[in-house]
């Protein structure tokens, strides 16, 4: 794997992780991290966004309603630029989001984000999807039908 290749999977896997968690854990993660000085490129910022629809999956696309989106993107002084962008309306979220995804890509930086926050955050939301899984689980119905013996 390239190092583009691997600095981008390396940032996809992080996102996932950070989209999933509330932006109180990664603001407590990010608090155990030495960050470099920063600069806001876009504030802070909610919107709006079509979201598209496709019936099955592959059909004629179709606009299925409007989704609020924040969005943030911050600008390292070493010159890493980072993007956040998260479904509803929390602005601190996006705003981390971002600082991480660009000290994700500093060389000086990047393996702290990845031990400190992302790591961590990863183990938390596999143990709460594990949890929700087991509690599932246990409700589980099986049904049967019982044959009769007329006819």
């Amino acid at each position: 794997m390239s190092g583009d290749t691997a600095l981008q999977e390396r940032r996809k896997g992080a996102m996932r992780v950070l989209a999933h968690v509330p932006s109180a854990d990664i603001g407590t993660r990010m608090a155990e991290v030495t960050v470099p000085p920063h600069r806001e490129l876009r504030a802070a910022e909610s919107g709006l966004v079509m979201v598209r629809g496709r019936v099955g999956g592959d059909g004629a696309p179709f606009n299925l309603g409007e989704a609020t989106v924040s969005r943030a993107a911050i600008r390292l002084d070493s010159g890493e630029v980072g993007f956040g962008y998260v479904l509803g309306r929390d602005s601190d979220k996006a705003r981390l989001i971002a600082l991480c995804d660009a000290l994700l890509q500093s060389p000086e930086h990047a393996q702290a984000i990845e031990t400190k926050v992302v790591a961590p955050l990863r183990a938390q939301l596999r143990a709460d999807q594990q949890r929700s899984a087991a509690e599932a689980a246990a409700t589980r119905v099986d049904f049967y039908t019982m044959v009769r013996g007329e006819g």
